[in-house]
């Protein structure tokens, strides 16, 4: 079954927004496991996301989503985290328990 990138790169607007879920649990829960198990095990920093994110995407690879499709999602998802972090240094960084 191929993913529907569509679908997992464009918020819904809703309450219930998939894509707003898997955002917050990246930034709450896997951001910073990823932080504490570089730092225990002496490895670079941002090896574990870099790699992991590879590793990751090398999955849809393997399942046979386009590299070219993967490609435009991870432009379109690294273009609205820019945004967002341009946003909230203008309004002087993230909101207060976001980080």
């Amino acid at each position: 079954m191929r993913a529907d990138l569509e679908e997992i790169i464009n918020h819904d607007m809703s309450e219930d927004c998939p894509v707003c879920r898997a955002q917050e649990l990246v930034q709450m829960a896997l951001l910073p496991a990823a932080a504490a198990w570089e730092m225990g095990n002496e490895l670079p920093h941002y090896s574990i996301a870099l790699h992991g994110a590879a590793g990751l995407l090398g999955a849809l690879l393997e399942e046979g989503v386009p590299r070219d499709d993967i490609d435009a999602a991870l432009t379109m998802l690294l273009d609205d985290i820019e945004r967002q972090i341009a946003e909230d240094k203008a309004m002087g960084g993230p909101p207060q328990g976001s980080a």
